[in-house]
């Protein structure tokens, strides 16, 4: 005569059909069915985890993006300005993780054990190179000196009269004397004074910041450390970069994802972003493409 099932066992593989129609039990699966979808880690094992749309989720990993760029050259500060700002702006911090290396074109040569630069757009481009990467520097957090970088590069000048003290004007000056004039030092009086473009940058965007221990960067040898530092980091790369802005995602620089960058940043960086997406990736325009420095 056969064994005979228990109804409660009978029960538990009706209840198991009605659960997970089409689904048999995993080897590692101890649990109940009504405990598939407890936890991550039981819907692993027993794997479901395609029928357990609550459960929480482990972090997307962010997209990397390296620029590598020099301060005066225009298809850069395009770049940054116009694309990769706003790209920053729209997503949230956890799905974008930026490294700016201000160096691009530069040459270096050591001379009587010291480091000697050379740059594309000549010595204000490379005192603009070591302001930025001075900034970081002092800085330490993204959030802070990124938007200072944005004000500098969206200026006509980085770099002019850099003093180390810069006052504020009166309330009764007029507000060029704080804003982010184009053109540094318009409308200066003795008793109106203007700040430089990049003290305005810094009042504006992280007043917190000592501006002396930056120009003291700058004016010394940590700021000759930095820049020799961006000049390897440029020259280790692989390949070798052949213009400026030279794009870096998620470690590989291709001409697809160059291009890619260049047309529509936003779009490429919704596209490789695993996690859930933002309503900013919704859909983005391209703009144009950009030519390089050579």
């Amino acid at each position: 005569m056969a064994p005979t099932v228990p109804l409660p066992a009978l029960a538990l593989v009706a209840l198991v059909a009605l659960v997970a129609p089409g689904l048999g039990v995993a080897p590692g699966c101890d649990r109940p069915a009504h405990h598939w979808c407890s936890s991550p880690e039981t819907a692993v094992a027993c794997q479901v985890e395609s029928r357990c749309p609550n459960l929480p989720h482990p972090a997307a990993a962010p997209v990397e993006l390296s620029l590598y760029f020099e301060s005066l050259c225009p298809a850069c500060r395009e770049f940054l300005v116009m694309k990769l700002f706003p790209t920053w702006l729209l997503l949230p911090s956890e799905m974008l993780n930026i490294t700016l290396v201000p160096y691009g074109n530069a040459q270096e040569r050591n001379v009587s054990g010291k480091w000697d630069f050379q740059c594309q757009h000549g010595p204000e481009e490379c005192l603009g190179n070591m302001i930025e990467a001075c900034l970081m520097h002092e800085a330490k957090d993204f959030d802070t000196y990124f938007p200072v970088i944005f004000c500098l590069e969206s200026g006509s000048s980085i770099t002019k009269n850099l003093e180390a003290v810069c006052p504020l004007p009166p309330p009764s000056c007029p507000a060029v004397g704080t804003s982010l004039s184009l053109i540094p030092h318009r409308g200066a009086t003795p008793e109106c004074p203007v700040c430089p473009l990049s003290w305005q940058c810094l009042q504006i965007h992280a007043p917190e910041l000592d501006r002396g221990r930056i120009a003291a960067c700058v004016q010394g040898d940590t700021g000759m450390a930095l820049m020799h530092r961006n000049a390897q980091l440029t020259e280790a790369l692989d390949p070798p970069h052949q213009f400026v802005p030279w794009i870096v995602i998620n470690g590989k620089h291709t001409d697809e994802l160059q291009a890619q960058a260049e047309a529509s940043l936003l779009g490429l960086v919704c596209s490789l972003y695993q996690g859930e997406k933002p309503e900013a990736c919704g859909g983005s325009k391209a703009p144009k493409t950009l030519l390089g420095c050579r």
